[in-house]
């Protein structure tokens, strides 16, 4: 073979190779193991690029709750909660003082939204029956499945269970934050200290109504500013200052109801000397819890009993029309026998429940809970119930701060405030900051209260006859109580009113609590 001939077969050998070599490159079947010269460093396909993750749809949640202020509040919380949660909210706010109508109205009428808040303890009282009747999703079983919701504090829960299952989310409280909110000028004018018992806070009483605190030589003011409830007015903490049960006592291995104890005779007659002496606005039973503020912050009456808490606002709009006004708080009241106690509430003041008419199933329900989730975290928690940070609140010490434009606050974020899941110690919002000397020493008093509330024995148990008749009952009790601090009733008259509360159902309610307690 010549030169030429050599090279001519050389190329066509080599041409072949390497027509051979691409065939097998391109075959990553025959080799899993081969390296692909289209890869990058990577590993990912040159030509290939990730796809976008789609963000998750928003949860739509329509929640109903009460409202405590006089507008329904603007989006300004409402936004930053569903950025912060990845929801879209409706808010149905009702006024507060109508709410229990909407509520019934809207569950007789099968359009409860998705999440209902309550009024108050009372109804969910009243709601027991329904919950029963299988009308609300049992949520206990899924709270293991979201970390902040087991955070709730069991006892609080096992407080607000119907037949020992779990349907509702607490808002919780202090157990014991009542007490006494007082005008410390107008006492020390008068030369009276912080009353040490029952019989100095008459003469407190007495004193302010008489002795012109406001030194404007007319008889124009008053002891004590109350209103027409009987619980958070004054009448239930003067109550359990003179020992009187919180709702229900065990007397002698059996429970009976607070009013057919000694010591709620004896609170009454206080309030009925308290009237007779005109110490107190002597239609309080008439009165709004409007009215009643506003005749503290007038400057026309000295005392207001009820939450510490509220002192702030007092403060704020006392000394708009009398500058120099000084206020203090005070709690600890001794009884005639010198025992000192007060009442307390099971550690919430509303809960949340979840119809089944308007959660289709249980996928849904558990979208809902981790709404709620997430509104346990220090973040939405502070949002909700301080507003916005350099807004509503500064943070100070570690704590929120409120800001000075409490109309803004009041306006935008109050009506979110009130329907906040859990307290501090479970949700890690602030706790507040506070430079009023009489709030600073109402949050003390607020502990020291814990160490002698006297908590209610039923608040975990059920009475059938009470759910279906305990408030229209118990308007028979209210009815009396205040016609024998009017003087319209005598003893024999309001003995003869628990006789008709008996009759009408109490026993039963006093026979099936009982049966609950003593097992």
């Amino acid at each position: 073979m010549n030169k030429k001939s050599f090279s001519i077969l050389l190329s066509v050998v080599l041409a072949f190779s390497m027509l051979l070599a691409a065939c097998s490159g391109n075959n990553k079947g025959n080799d899993e193991n081969a390296p692909d010269p289209t890869a990058d460093s990577g590993g990912a396909k040159a030509e290939e690029t990730a796809k976008p993750v789609e963000p998750e749809k928003p949860t739509e949640i329509t929640i109903m709750l009460p409202l405590n202020t006089a507008e329904t509040p603007p989006d300004t919380i409402k936004n930053e909660i569903e950025k912060l949660t990845n929801t879209k909210l409706t808010y149905q706010f009702f006024p507060a003082d109508t709410y229990e109508e909407k509520l019934n109205t809207s569950f007789a009428t099968g359009s409860l939204p998705q999440v209902t808040y309550l009024k108050n303890q009372a109804t969910f009282i009243q709601m027991k029956g329904a919950i029963r009747d299988g009308q609300f999703w049992e949520i206990g079983p899924y709270l293991s499945e979201f970390p902040n919701l087991g955070k709730l504090k069991e006892e609080i829960l096992n407080n607000t269970k119907v037949d020992g299952k779990l349907y509702s989310l607490y808002i919780g409280r202090p157990l014991a934050r009542q007490g006494l909110i007082y005008r410390k000028d107008w006492a020390d004018k008068l030369g009276i200290a912080a009353p040490a018992n029952t019989e100095e806070l008459y003469a407190m009483l007495e004193k302010f109504t008489t002795g012109d605190p406001d030194g404007n030589s007319q008889q124009d003011t008053i002891g004590l500013a109350d209103r027409n409830d009987l619980i958070y007015g004054a009448f239930k903490t003067v109550a359990s200052w003179f020992g009187t049960p919180n709702n229900w006592s065990d007397v002698d291995g059996k429970l009976q109801p607070e009013f057919m104890s000694p010591k709620y005779v004896e609170t009454m007659d206080f309030f009925k000397r308290v009237r007779d002496a005109k110490a107190m606005n002597v239609d309080f039973a008439a009165t709004s819890k409007t009215d009643q503020i506003n005749l503290f912050t007038s400057g026309k009456a000295g005392a207001y009993i009820g939450a510490m808490s509220d002192v702030n606002s007092l403060v704020k709009d006392l000394v708009k029309n009398v500058p120099t006004a000084v206020v203090d708080t005070h709690s600890m009241v001794a009884a005639p026998d010198g025992s000192f106690a007060t009442w307390s509430i099971p550690g919430y003041n509303n809960v949340v429940l979840f119809p089944k008419g308007a959660i289709k199933d249980e996928a849904e329900l558990k979208k809902i809970l981790a709404f709620f989730d997430k509104m346990m975290t220090p973040e939405v928690a502070n949002m909700m119930f301080w507003g916005k940070e350099g807004v509503h609140y500064t943070v100070v010490d570690g704590k929120a701060k409120a800001g000075d434009d409490q109309e803004l606050t009041e306006r935008e974020v109050k009506g979110f405030k009130d329907s906040v899941i859990g307290e501090a110690e479970t949700n890690g919002m602030y706790e507040g900051f506070h430079d009023l000397e009489a709030r600073i020493k109402a949050e003390q008093l607020t502990i020291e209260n814990a160490k002698i509330a006297i908590k209610d024995p039923t608040a975990a148990l059920d009475s059938a006859t009470y759910t279906e008749k305990g408030t229209e009952l118990q308007e028979l009790i209210k009815d009396a109580t205040y016609k024998y601090i009017y003087g319209n009733l005598d003893k024999a008259g309001f003995d003869k009113a628990v006789a008709d509360w008996k009759k009408r159902g109490g026993d039963q309610i006093i026979e099936e609590y009982n049966a609950v307690y003593q097992k």
